[in-house]
């Protein structure tokens, strides 16, 4: 820990013009990469600044779907230059750093728990206005010129997809028949591969900021972006385990798909293709499954034997409940 703080000091102080280091400490959550949040001095005031680093102070490079944190920083800079509501890059480390992969970026002030934004009072007031400023976020974030974008960006068009989590869930060996109705299902539906896009990957409650006056402030963890489908983004925010309870609200348990819809119209001018939403959505559903079932067979395995591991585990039964629900629908 000193040695990473020493390191990181030297760094502020080259590259940010910083006296000091305060309050450095490690975050919770961030499943796949480390979270440091700490302020520095400089002769402007102190600045809240968050680090967000490869496990280990790594390459980065160790998840075939991951974009690098490199590539993460590039995507936070054009979304920025977009509209799209991000916090500021500060800096980006080099291998002669000592610190590993990773970029330093201004902290912004908010909430990002899902169970927090669709019921406190606090959020309240501005909690009719989410769903439509989730549709203008991800309308801006589409409409950035694919000229722009980082060459290493991996392309995943729904059929990839597909394929992918088959795969996956074949692996398993433990068969679950609603799973194997859902790819059924989406195999019969699956669309064309049409426009292509930037995608987020994991928008969604948990990585998105928000804050009780201003609403939507913040569109973080960008490590699965990709080029795909823009009706992915406004699918996944839908899937029914992102609404903590609130069942009849489905774009984040807080609005409206036709919100949602509006907003992304209003700011990218192309028309919403409720069908593609609807196929995205029923195959986010049955990602997570798939991925429940992972985190179990690791619970399982003794890999990793954490509870939290087991919970999420025991959460792919949801998933099928819910995937019943979205194919007798259609």
């Amino acid at each position: 820990m000193a040695e990473f703080e020493e390191t990181l000091h030297k760094i502020v102080a080259e590259h940010l013009k910083a006296r000091s280091v305060i309050g450095l400490k490690r975050l919770s959550g961030g499943a796949s990469q480390e979270t440091w949040s700490f302020s520095i001095e400089t002769d402007q005031g102190t600045e809240a600044l968050i680090l967000r680093r490869a496990p280990g102070g790594g390459d980065g490079n160790s998840s075939g779907t991951a974009a690098g944190l490199e590539t993460e920083a590039k995507l936070i800079a054009l979304a920025g230059n977009a509209q799209v509501p991000v916090p500021l890059v500060r800096y980006v480390a080099k291998p002669q750093d000592g610190l590993g992969s990773c970029f330093i970026m201004t902290h912004i002030e908010g909430e990002a728990l899902g169970a927090k934004i669709v019921r406190s009072e606090k959020f309240s007031k501005v909690r009719p206005a989410l769903a439509r400023q989730c549709g203008e976020a991800l309308g801006r974030l589409h409409a950035i010129s694919s000229d722009t974008l980082p060459s290493n960006l991996r392309r995943s068009p729904a059929t990839d997809e597909l394929k992918h989590y088959e795969g996956v869930y074949t692996a398993h060996g433990h068969p679950h028949p609603v799973f194997d109705l859902a790819f059924k299902w989406l195999e019969d539906h699956l669309p064309d591969e049409g426009r292509t896009t930037l995608v987020h990957g994991d928008f969604r409650n948990g990585n998105i900021m928000f804050d009780p006056t201003h609403g939507v402030v913040a569109v973080l963890d960008w490590e699965l972006a990709h080029i795909g489908d823009p009706m992915e983004d406004l699918g996944w925010i839908c899937v029914n385990s992102w609404r903590f309870g609130e069942i009849e609200k489905p774009v984040g348990g807080f609005g409206s798909r036709e919100d949602m819809f509006a907003g992304y119209e209003s700011a990218s001018g192309i028309k919403v293709d409720p069908d593609r939403v609807k196929f995205w959505e029923v195959l986010g559903t049955l990602k997570w499954g798939i991925m429940c079932t992972t985190m179990y067979e690791a619970f399982k395995s003794g890999m990793d034997r954490s509870v939290e591991r087991a919970a999420i585990g025991r959460r792919s039964s949801e998933t099928e409940i819910d995937l019943l629900y979205l194919i007798a629908e259609s």
